[in-house]
């Protein structure tokens, strides 16, 4: 091997060996950045969850208090119908 040939394959060397030390890098931070992500989403989906629940608690609640306010508009009803009968 010349002198020409072994600065190439010195200069290749080198260049494989910078983009394999870049590409090691960029894939560590890409799983970083996924487990962060993933991460986030958990979190998101125990906020929902517990969102949920709240508006479950909400619906009963209303669904409660729509029951009650049918039992004091038929017991003020009946009071009504019993004060014009005395």
């Amino acid at each position: 091997m010349n002198t020409t040939e072994k600065v190439i394959m010195i200069i290749l060397a080198a260049a494989l060996a910078l983009f394999l030390i870049l590409a090691i890098v960029s894939i560590v931070l890409v799983i970083r950045v996924l487990k962060s992500v993933n991460r986030v989403t958990a979190k998101a989906e125990k906020f929902i969850d517990s969102a949920e629940n709240i508006g479950q608690v909400f619906k009963q609640t209303a669904e409660q208090m729509t029951f009650i306010r049918l039992i004091r508009n038929v017991a003020e009803l009946v009071g009504k119908h019993s004060k014009k009968g005395e």
